[in-house]
């Protein structure tokens, strides 16, 4: 894929042909080109000829230039010394508008976050409205040598580029062969990657490629290629792929769904999951995205059409299991992916759903056991992908890893077996030393070491977040300092204060553009009421996570609170993280509360407490780029929100070396 339709020193580009210019884009241009485009491009061609034709001839220019994680190509990028101007060209139009404004912003943001040779150069983004008026300018540093937007138009674009060049400090000029191949990291949302592998693009497109991270492709390959032999073999096969917090997971397995998809129709690959949120989230995304493409290129569809292709792509594992339960047929899916398997619920909690909810009194089986047998009704081959989060258990009923293996053992011994091996060696995913035996010798169970994912892409600041929060949440104070100290403090910011207000102030200062802000807490964290924070107002998490800052009911007015049921499988770029009475640090060990009437009570079940372990471990590994931890002060006066339940917290935040704002 070419990474600019046309580049060239700026010497040369004035002396090239405006024919041949065209002839260049065009060339590259994969889709029907329009008057529209083609007049765009003959404007900016004479705009910039004229900006650059006589002091800037040094510089290099490049015309629609990839921002792969986006999907999207930027108009313009000029280099002239130690300045990448980012031009986006708003042909004809007399205002600067909002929308264009961070439009361009977001590409200088994508290209200081994740293009490498960009990191530490100064980025400049011009949003150029050719018929608006002009527009007094503050060159002023955002942050991280990226500079705030300058707005021009066609008259004047050479003046604050000059202006710029005088007024920003020389350092040493850009080396452009090496700026221009250097490595684009990028690491899209959830969101953002679905929308892109929904519209064809390949995961090698919008995921990392560097040698720190686990190669998706890899490990979507060797999925392909267990399907493939479970296909040409007429078997049927399990697949457990486990990772870390924000290693990929979903996103391997929305890639798995679309790959299959392109591969052979008949498969009816299918993204299923239990996370409600998620898959409304997600859903909601692809129909707008598929409504704004349509109008983008002159199509019309509706909204309601957009919905029904959406909805049979990624769906709710439990309207799946609903459908099953009405027919003894085999299913239409013979490749099923099950993201957050280890959320599947247990023998009592099914049995007590169906019966109270469905109707069925002699439903007798686990969720898993279940969804296995729904797939072996195939009478040739099919093949179930398991997403596996290791310590994401949150919600009572939720059966784990276990009950997956414990199905295979006793009822579907047919059934070929592929596997991470973290799955025996990390006591996170299973506990139970039988199965892991039972795993170890039987003959139909593989051990693959491409079905882990070990590096979180969602902190593409700091790759080792998650194994940082691991070590707080275990009490591993020496090693949570040391991972602190070499690996977090520098790249990935974390404050914590004891001023909600503060709190929000701070994530305000840390957004650029559309990166999103948002305010989460335990379901549990019930005496954060006083401070305006209540839980039990529930938000709509299509709403929460995909309107914008005009909303006020989207995370960016931090006014409604996401709980970790409606965040996990999610995230956002900062995070304030709200932390309660519920989980508080005491005498050198974590306490477990519920409340209950009017007061805290103790947690004694082992499996509720790691519950709200677990619960805490979603929420402080949420955030792609930083986080803000609000821990209240206590109150003398209500025994609901005595100090010992927050004050231990907040000083062991501090001994790791944690700052307070």
């Amino acid at each position: 894929m070419q990474r600019a339709y046309y580049k060239n020193n700026i010497e040369n580009f004035i002396k090239d042909s405006q024919n041949n210019i065209l002839g260049s884009l065009s060339l590259h241009h994969n889709h029907a080109l329009e008057d529209l485009q083609r007049n765009a491009w003959l404007s900016q061609i004479k705009i910039l000829k004229d900006t650059l034709k006589y002091d800037y001839q040094d510089g290099e220019i490049f015309f629609e230039f990839l921002i792969p994680r986006m999907g999207k190509r930027v108009d313009n990028i000029v280099i002239i010394r130690n300045i990448v101007f980012i031009i986006e060209f708003k042909i004809g139009s007399s205002n600067y508008d909002n929308y264009a404004k961070e439009q361009v912003l977001d590409y200088a943001v994508d290209l200081k976050n994740f293009h490498k040779a960009s990191h530490n150069i100064v980025l400049v983004p011009i949003l150029c409205a050719t018929e608006a008026n002009g527009y007094q300018n503050n060159i002023k540093i955002l942050k991280d040598k990226l500079y705030n937007i300058l707005l021009t138009n066609k008259t004047n674009l050479k003046n604050i580029t000059k202006q710029c060049l005088v007024k920003i400090d020389n350092g040493s000029n850009i080396n452009i062969n090496n700026w221009y191949n250097s490595i684009y990291q990028p690491t899209p949302t959830i969101i953002q990657a679905a929308q892109a592998l929904y519209k064809g693009h390949n995961v090698k497109e919008i995921s990392r490629s560097d040698a720190g991270a686990i190669n998706l492709t890899k490990t979507s390959n060797t999925i392909s290629e267990i399907i493939e032999h479970s296909k040409t073999n007429h078997i049927k096969s399990i697949c457990f792929l486990t990772g870390i917090p924000g290693a990929g997971k979903t996103l391997a397995g929305l890639n798995i769904a679309v790959e299959r998809m392109k591969a052979d129709k008949q498969e009816h690959a299918v993204f299923l999951s239990g996370n409600g949120p998620l898959v409304d989230v997600l859903r909601e995304a692809l129909t707008r995205d598929e409504v704004n493409n349509a109008k983008i290129n002159g199509k019309k569809i509706t909204k309601k059409e957009a919905a029904i292709k959406a909805n049979t792509f990624i769906q709710n594992i439990h309207h799946f299991r609903d459908d099953a339960l009405i027919t003894n047929k085999e299913p239409t899916e013979k490749v099923v992916v099950f993201d957050e398997a280890q959320r599947a619920w247990n023998k009592e909690q099914t049995s007590k759903f169906m019966k109270q909810k469905k109707g069925y009194d002699n439903f007798e089986m686990s969720e898993p056991n279940f969804l296995i047998s729904v797939m072996d009704k195939h009478s040739h081959w099919s093949v179930i992908i398991c997403l596996i989060g290791g310590g994401q258990e949150i919600n009572n009923g939720e059966a784990g890893l276990e009950e997956w293996i414990y199905s295979l053992q006793n009822n579907f011994k047919n059934w070929n077996i592929f596997y991470s091996p973290y799955i025996i060696s990390d006591k996170n995913y299973l506990q139970n030393d039988d199965l892991i035996e039972w795993l170890k010798l039987n003959q139909k169970a593989q051990k693959n070491d491409n079905l882990h994912l070990s590096v979180s892409v969602r902190s593409f600041r700091s790759e080792r977040l998650s194994e940082f929060i691991h070590a707080i949440l275990d009490i591993d104070i020496d090693k949570a300092k040391n991972l602190y100290t070499n690996y977090i403090k520098s790249y990935y910011p974390i404050k914590i204060t004891r001023n909600f207000q503060q709190a929000k102030e701070w994530l305000k200062k840390q957004r650029l553009g559309n990166e999103r802000t948002g305010v989460i807490a335990s379901s549990g964290a019930y005496r954060l009421r006083p401070f305006g924070i209540n839980i039990k107002s529930k938000i709509d998490p299509a709403i929460w996570f995909l309107n914008d800052k005009n909303d006020i009911r989207s995370s960016f007015f931090h006014e409604e609170i996401a709980t970790e049921y409606d965040i996990q499988g999610l995230e956002l770029d900062y995070t304030c993280v709200c932390w309660d009475g519920d989980f508080y640090f005491n005498n050198n060990q974590w306490e477990f509360k519920k409340f209950s009437g009017t007061k805290w009570q103790n947690i004694k079940q082992e499996v509720k407490k790691r519950y709200l372990l677990n619960t805490y471990r979603v929420l402080l590994t949420r955030a792609r780029q930083g986080m803000i931890i609000f821990i209240p002060e206590g109150s003398q006066e209500d025994k609901t929100r005595l100090l010992k339940y927050y004050d231990g917290t907040f000083e062991y935040l501090k001994s790791i070396g944690i700052n307070e704002i």
